[in-house]
Parts: C-alpha cells; sequence; structure tokens
C-alpha cells in the first residue's frame, strides 16, 4: 500500500486529489498551508470525484483523508459570509451540504482516515462516513454556536443519528473541544491508532470492505441509512433483500463457504 505523504510546500495546494491503489481509491484533501480548508471550488472537485468513483466498476472501498497536519478546518468563514448574504443562497440551500450528504449516499462503503484534527463541517464531512479511523492526537470541535450559526438540519440530523441526543446537544451547543479518547467514546471514531499505525489500521478494514460483496453492501449501506433517518422505503429495501437471493453474489458466497475459501466477488 503505497502511502499518504505531506505535501512538500504550501505550492503543492490543490483542490481534492484523487488515487488509486486497486480496488481502492482515495480522496486527498491537499490545502495543507491552512489545515486543508475547503474552498468553494474544492466541493464541485469532491462532486466530480465522487461521481467518477461510483461510475468505475473496479473501486470497491473509498478513503477520504487530508494532507499535512490536520484532516480538514472545515469550510472557509468567508464563504460562508458571502454566502449568507446572498438571496440566491437562501433559495437554493448550502452547497457544502449538498456534498456531505452525496458523500453519506456514495453507493461505495467509506472510510475517513482522521490524520489530524477535524473542525466546523469537516466534522459533518467525516460523519457521513461510514467508518472514521482517527490518530490518537486528532481532536475535534463544532463551533456553530460560538460563530452565531444555526447548523443546517441534515448535519445536526446526522449528529443526532450516530452520537446520540445527548452527544450532539454537547458538541453543538457548547462549543467545546475533545479529544481522540472522547471522539473514541463517543463513537465518532470508529477506531483509534497512534501515528505509527493508523496505516495499518485503515488498510485492513479498506481490504475487508474489498473484499465483500459490492451490490449487498450498497443495498444495506442505503438500508441502513434510511433506518437512521427514519425514512425506511420498505418496498425497495425488500426487493433487494429478495433480488439477492437470486443474484450471482451469493451463489459465488455460497461456494466459496462449501469449498472452504475467501469468496471472488
Amino acid at each position: 500500500m503505497t502511502r499518504l505523504q505531506p505535501a512538500a510546500d504550501s505550492e503543492a495546494a490543490s483542490p481534492p486529489l484523487l488515487e488509486r491503489d486497486g480496488a481502492r481509491a482515495t480522496i486527498r484533501l491537499n490545502r495543507p498551508r491552512h489545515l486543508n480548508r475547503l474552498q468553494p471550488e474544492d466541493l464541485d472537485a469532491l462532486l466530480r470525484l465522487f461521481d467518477a468513483i461510483e461510475a468505475d466498476p473496479a473501486i470497491r472501498v473509498v478513503v477520504l483523508t487530508g494532507t499535512g497536519r490536520a484532516f480538514s478546518a472545515g469550510y472557509d468563514l468567508g464563504s460562508i459570509a458571502e454566502r449568507a448574504a446572498s438571496a440566491q443562497e437562501q433559495t437554493a440551500g448550502s452547497a457544502f451540504e449538498v456534498v456531505v450528504n452525496r458523500l453519506e449516499d456514495l453507493g461505495l462503503p467509506t472510510i475517513c482516515r482522521l490524520n489530524g484534527g477535524v473542525y466546523g463541517g469537516a466534522t459533518d464531512l467525516a460523519l457521513a462516513c461510514d467508518f472514521r479511523i482517527g490518530v490518537d492526537t486528532c481532536e475535534m470541535f463544532m463551533p456553530a454556536a460560538r460563530l452565531g450559526l444555526h447548523y443546517y438540519k441534515s448535519g445536526i440530523r446526522r449528529y443526532v443519528s450516530r452520537l446520540g441526543v445527548d452527544n450532539a446537544k454537547k458538541l453543538f451547543l457548547t462549543a467545546q473541544k475533545i479529544d481522540a479518547a472522547e471522539m473514541l467514546r463517543i463513537g465518532y471514531l470508529t477506531a483509534m491508532a497512534p501515528a505509527q499505525a493508523l496505516d495499518a489500521e485503515v488498510d485492513r478494514l479498506a481490504a475487508a470492505l474489498a473484499a465483500n460483496a459490492p451490490i449487498a453492501m450498497r443495498g444495506m449501506k442505503r438500508t441502513i441509512n434510511e433506518f437512521a433517518r427514519g425514512g425506511l422505503d420498505e418496498l425497495a429495501a425488500d426487493k433487494r433483500h429478495r433480488d439477492s437471493m437470486h443474484g450471482e453474489e451469493i451463489k459465488e458466497g455460497v461456494k466459496a463457504f462449501a469449498e472452504k475459501r475467501p469468496p471472488r466477488f
């Protein structure tokens, strides 16, 4: 597995980068000088990358990470102020919210590799991933209350459904920073590792996900997300279940189990 290296200098800053390694695609936020603060052009780039990844059947798992010492400082506050004054923004909705919701709905399993601190809107970007593996020195905080911002509703829903009401209130209403151990305790982190073991931890999970049946995983992820939102399409979920019972994946899975070998999906 190719390791992710910090950018050499501030001139390396760019919109998010896509890196391929077999069945794994890695999206890397790449503005290290500003702690990978997201700009409007980065949002467009992320949407394009999501589309490209979903269109490539060879990709089975996606990792989202950052360059340098932080995962991301969130969305640029100057851009938020400009959008807040825009009548178009009030009717069109948040471009950042669109990106985070698109990431949550990505058909492939997603892992956030939290190489460092995660702040503001980036906490929701990471939370939209299916799994979050963080270095043991990472930290997070959600400063919306300190900024006078009522956060968008889908982000609050994500916090509540994944972390619970009490933890969502603590993070949103106090705007206090928490460390990696607390992030793990409340369920924000799926796993925590020292810096030297972070890549190995991500590799293990990515390999396990890439080896599983992609159609079954896609359908179950959708059903789980719909349950979490309180909006399950029962007929569609039932159809996905019935279809899986007659699909090629279950034939290979059962055959591999009988032959005591890994399945080849």
